[in-house]
C-alpha cells in the first residue's frame, strides 16, 4: 500500500509510514514472543536454569474511540477534579482512600520499599497431588524450558513430576509482583500456572440460588436417562475446533467493510438472539426427546422393510397365502410325500 498522512474512510490508519494490511494488522504480536526473563527452579539444593515465555497470546480486537466528524483519536487527559486544569505527570501521586475524601498518599519510594524483591527463580516450597488443586484456582500459563546447562536438570524434574503425579507448589516474581504457582509436568515440558490466592476467590455460600437445590429430589429413573445422555454426547477433548466466534465474525465484517472501500456495505451485523423458556421444564421429557434424537454410538441402523418387487410384465405380485394355524392339543399335519423324480444319492 502507498504512504499516506490522512483517515483512509474504511477504518484503517496507519501507523509509521504505510498502512498495514488486515492480515498483518490481525497477526502482529501472534508469534512466540521472547523469554519473559531467564532464571532458575530452585528445590532443596537443586537449581536447573530455565526461560519463561508467556503461554497465552490474547487475539482481542483493539478498537481505537475516534470522533465521529472527522476519525480522529480520542485522547484522555488528566485533570484535576476541583479546578478543570491538566494535570502533568510530575504532579501525579498515588493515594489509598481510607474514608470519604481522605488519602493515605504513598510515594514511589515508598512503593518500591513494599514490593517483593524481583528475584528470576521459582522457588518450589512444596509438593501436591496435581489433582487436589482445583481449577478455580488456575489464572495464567507459562511455558518453562531448560536454560543453559540445565537440560538435564529439566528432563529429570520433569520425570520426577510425572511419575509421582505431583506438582511443585512454588513463588515466583514476575515483573514487580509476587505469585504463587502450580509447576506441572506435561509429556514434553513443564508449565507453570499462576494460581489465585484463596482471598481472590468468592466463597459459594454466598451464591442465593443454591439454598433452592434443598427440596429438590431426583429420581433413579432421571438420574440414569441424564446419564445415558452424558454417555451419548461424550467425546474426546479438541479444543483446536473451539474458535471466537464473535471474534471472527467482527473480522470478517470489517473485512469486507475494508475492500469495499465503503461502497455497497454489507448488512449491518445482527445480534443472535436466543429465546427463553416460558412454562416450566419437563426435564425427563427432554432428556428423552434428547436421547430419541441421537443414534446410539456403536449400533448400526435398523434394516429398512422393502417394498415386494413387481414382475417383468408389470403384474403386481401375489400375496402368499399364509397356512392355518393348527389348533391347540393337536400336532401339525404330515408333510405330503414327494411325487417328484427321485434324486440320485
Amino acid at each position: 500500500m502507498g504512504e499516506t498522512g490522512a483517515f483512509t474512510g474504511i477504518g484503517i490508519f496507519k501507523r509509521s509510514r504505510r498502512l498495514e494490511t488486515l492480515e498483518a494488522w490481525t497477526a502482529r504480536g501472534m508469534t512466540m514472543a521472547r523469554p519473559l526473563w531467564t532464571g532458575h527452579i530452585t528445590f532443596g539444593l537443586v537449581n536447573i536454569p530455565v526461560n519463561l515465555y508467556p503461554a497465552e497470546q490474547r487475539s482481542d480486537l483493539q478498537l481505537h474511540l475516534l470522533d465521529s466528524r472527522d476519525q480522529a483519536r480520542v485522547r484522555y487527559e488528566r485533570v484535576n477534579e476541583d479546578t478543570g486544569e491538566e494535570v502533568p505527570w510530575s504532579s501525579v501521586v498515588h493515594g489509598y482512600e481510607v474514608s470519604d475524601g481522605n488519602y493515605v498518599v504513598l510515594k514511589d519510594s515508598e512503593l518500591k520499599n513494599a514490593a517483593p524483591e524481583v528475584t528470576k527463580t521459582i522457588d518450589i516450597e512444596s509438593f501436591v497431588a496435581a489433582e487436589e488443586i482445583d481449577p478455580i484456582y488456575y489464572d495464567r500459563p507459562y511455558y518453562l524450558d531448560p536454560g543453559k546447562g540445565g537440560a538435564k536438570g529439566y528432563a529429570l524434574l520433569r520425570e520426577a513430576l510425572t511419575d509421582s503425579q505431583r506438582a511443585g507448589i512454588a513463588r515466583v516474581v514476575i515483573r514487580t509482583r509476587q505469585y504463587i504457582a502450580g509447576l506441572f509436568a506435561r509429556p514434553d515440558y513443564l508449565l507453570l500456572i499462576l494460581l489465585r490466592y484463596s482471598q481472590e476467590l468468592r466463597k459459594p455460600d454466598e451464591l442465593q440460588g443454591l439454598a433452592s437445590l434443598a427440596g429438590v429430589r431426583v429420581s433413579p429413573a432421571e438420574r440414569k436417562t441424564a446419564a445415558m445422555l452424558v454417555r451419548e454426547m461424550t467425546t474426546k477433548w479438541k479444543p483446536e475446533i473451539y474458535q471466537d466466534e464473535y471474534r471472527q465474525r467482527l473480522m470478517d465484517y470489517i473485512r469486507e467493510r475494508a475492500e469495499k472501500g465503503g461502497k455497497g456495505l454489507p448488512p449491518a451485523l445482527q445480534p443472535e438472539t436466543a429465546s427463553g423458556p416460558t412454562a416450566p421444564l419437563n426435564f425427563m421429557e427432554l432428556l428423552k426427546r434428547s436421547l430419541a434424537g441421537r443414534k446410539p454410538k456403536g449400533l448400526p441402523s435398523p434394516p429398512q422393510a422393502q417394498p415386494p418387487k413387481a414382475s417383468a410384465t408389470g403384474e403386481k405380485p401375489v400375496p402368499k397365502k399364509k397356512k392355518p394355524a393348527t389348533p391347540a392339543g393337536k400336532s401339525a399335519p404330515a408333510p405330503a410325500p414327494n411325487r417328484g423324480k427321485k434324486k440320485a444319492v
